[in-house]
C-alpha cells in the first residue's frame, strides 16, 4: 500500500514507523528539515520538506497512486486542506485527519465532512481518544490497560504480576484445568521490556506484564486469578482542566459509581469555564503542586488521581505528591516517551502515552481484510485485532491448527452468536465468527490475508 503521512512529529513518526515496518510504501511530508531528516534516517520511508497542503508537494509524494493520506500536522487547517486536495485533485480513496479544535467537531457542523463538502473519511480527536483511554483504565482498577472488543463483550486487559499472583510458575496449559469455567486466554507477555506470545508450556513470572483476553462478565474473577482484586474508585481527582480533563470529567459524571469528583485547574478563567460546563464536579482553582491545594482536594481520601495537564513534569510530580498525600493510585498522562521507563521506579501505577491511542485510531482504518477493530500496544510491537470470518475467507471452515500461525500470533477468544468460546487447536472457524487475535507486527499482514476474501488476498 502506498501511504502519504503529512506531519513528522511524534504521532506522524509513529504512524510512519508502524506502516513502514509492515512493508508499506510510506512518504512523509513536513515543513521542518530537521524532522524530515530524522525520520528519513530512522525509518525506511521517503521524507519530503514542504507544505502538506501544497498540491505540487502532494504530487511529488505520489498522491496520484496513493491509497491513503494521513494528515497529522500541528495545524487542523493544513490537515483539512490536505485531505480536500488529495480528494479533489488526486482521488486518494481514504483520507484521515487529526483535528484538535473542538469547534470543528460540534454536532451542528457534522455535514461539513461529507464527500460533497470537505471529504475526510476519518477524523481523529486526540483529546477525546485520550479521555476514552483514561476512562477504560478507571473501569478496570488494577489494570494498566483495557481495550474493549465485540461491542464490549470481550476485553483485552493489561496486568502486572507481583509475587502474590496465585498462578506464578504455573504452565499456562494448566489454567484451563484449574479454572474450567473462566473464559480467558493469556495473549502476550512482556518480560524485561521484551514482548512475546506465550505457548502452553510457558510459565508466568513475578514482574511480568501480561495481556489477557477475557469475557466482560467474568472480568473481576479473571483479575483475581492474576492477583488483582482492587475496587473501583469512587473518589477521583483530575489534575488539569484542558480538553482532556473536561472530556474525562463529563464521562465520569455519568457513572453512578463515581460519588466524588474534583478537578484542579491553575488558570482561573479556565476553572470558571469548567464550573459552568460541569454539574457534579467540584472545580478547584490552583496549582496542583501546592500542598494547600492538595489538602483542599482532600487527597488523603482520594482513591485515584488522574493527571492530564499539558506538562509531563507537572503530571508526574502531581501524581507523586498526590500519592504521598494519601491517594491510593495514580494514572498519569506522559507525552515524552523518555519518562515511560521510569514509571515503575517512580511509583506511578499507570502511564498513558497519547501517541499510542492516536496511532491505534488511525491504523484501525488502514487494515485490510475483515478487520473490525484493533489496538496497537507496546509502542507498535504488536496489535490486538478483532477480525470477522467471512464465508469467502481462507479461514472459514478450517481448524485453527490448520492455519499454521507462527509464534508471532495467538487466538484469544471467539464470539459466535451469543456464545464466547476459548479457541482450541481443533476449533473450526465459522462464517460470522468474530475472533480476538494478538499479532506481533511481523504477523499482521498474514492475519489480514487470512481474513480477506480469497479474491482479495495479496
Amino acid at each position: 500500500m502506498k501511504v502519504i503521512v503529512c506531519g513528522a512529529g511524534q504521532v506522524g513518526f509513529n504512524i510512519a514507523r508502524h506502516l513502514a515496518a509492515q512493508k508499506n510504501d510510506v512518504t512523509v511530508i513536513d515543513q521542518s528539515p530537521e524532522l524530515v531528516r530524522k525520520i528519513s534516517e530512522s525509518l525506511d520511508v521517503q521524507g519530503l520538506v514542504g507544505n502538506a497542503a501544497d498540491p505540487e508537494m502532494l504530487d511529488r509524494a505520489g498522491a496520484v497512486d496513493s491509497e491513503l493520506l494521513v494528515a497529522v500536522t500541528l495545524s487542523d487547517e493544513v490537515n483539512m486542506i490536505s485531505c480536500q486536495i488529495a480528494h479533489s485533485l488526486f482521488r486518494v480513496p481514504t483520507k484521515v485527519a487529526r483535528i484538535r479544535n473542538q469547534a470543528y467537531l460540534r454536532d451542528k457542523w457534522r455535514d461539513l465532512y461529507s464527500r460533497e463538502n470537505l471529504p475526510i473519511d476519518v477524523i481523529i480527536s486526540p483529546e477525546m481518544e485520550v479521555a476514552e483511554a483514561m476512562c477504560r483504565r478507571l473501569e478496570v482498577p488494577g489494570a494498566f490497560n483495557m481495550l474493549p472488543f465485540a461491542e464490549g463483550r470481550v476485553r483485552a486487559i493489561g496486568l502486572e504480576l507481583d509475587d502474590d499472583c496465585p498462578v506464578i510458575d504455573t504452565p499456562l496449559r494448566q489454567l484451563t484445568e484449574l479454572f474450567p469455567n473462566l473464559k480467558t486466554t493469556v495473549l502476550a507477555v512482556v518480560r524485561k521490556e521484551k514482548i512475546f506470545v506465550p505457548r502452553s508450556d510457558d510459565q508466568l513470572q513475578a514482574g511480568d506484564s501480561i495481556y489477557i483476553a477475557v469475557e466482560e462478565s467474568t472480568t473481576a474473577r479473571a483479575m483475581a486469578v492474576f492477583g488483582h482484586e482492587e475496587q473501583a474508585a469512587h473518589r477521583i481527582v483530575i489534575i488539569g482542566g484542558g480538553n482532556v480533563g473536561l472530556f474525562l470529567a463529563e464521562k465520569l459524571e455519568g457513572r453512578p459509581s463515581v460519588s466524588n469528583l474534583k478537578i484542579i485547574e491553575e488558570c482561573r478563567e479556565r476553572a470558571e469555564s469548567l464550573a459552568e460546563h460541569l454539574s457534579k464536579t467540584v472545580v478547584i482553582n490552583g496549582d496542583a503542586l501546592d500542598r494547600d491545594i492538595l489538602n483542599e482536594a482532600n487527597m488523603a481520601q482520594t482513591e485515584t488521581i488522574v493527571a492530564v495537564a499539558n506538562d509531563d513534569e507537572v503530571n508526574i510530580l502531581a501524581s507523586l505528591l498526590g500519592k504521598r498525600a494519601g491517594a491510593q493510585r495514580a494514572i498519569t498522562l506522559m507525552n515524552n516517551p523518555v519518562y515511560s521507563s521510569l514509571v515503575g521506579s517512580l511509583g506511578i501505577d499507570v502511564a498513558l502515552d497519547p501517541r499510542e491511542t492516536t496511532v491505534s485510531s488511525i491504523i484501525r482504518h488502514v487494515r485490510r481484510g475483515r478487520i473490525r477493530d484493533l489496538h496497537s500496544i507496546c509502542e507498535g510491537q504488536a496489535e490486538i485485532i478483532e477480525a470477522e470470518v467471512m464465508e469467502a475467507s481462507e479461514v472459514a471452515g478450517k481448524q485453527i491448527s490448520e492455519l499454521r500461525l507462527s509464534s508471532s500470533a495467538k487466538f484469544g477468544l471467539i464470539v459466535r452468536g451469543d456464545e464466547i468460546l476459548v479457541p482450541l487447536p481443533e476449533t473450526v472457524l465459522e462464517p460470522d465468527d468474530r475472533v480476538i487475535i494478538l499479532a506481533m507486527s511481523e504477523a499482521v499482514r498474514k492475519i489480514e490475508q487470512l481474513f480477506s476474501a480469497r479474491a482479495d488476498i495479496f
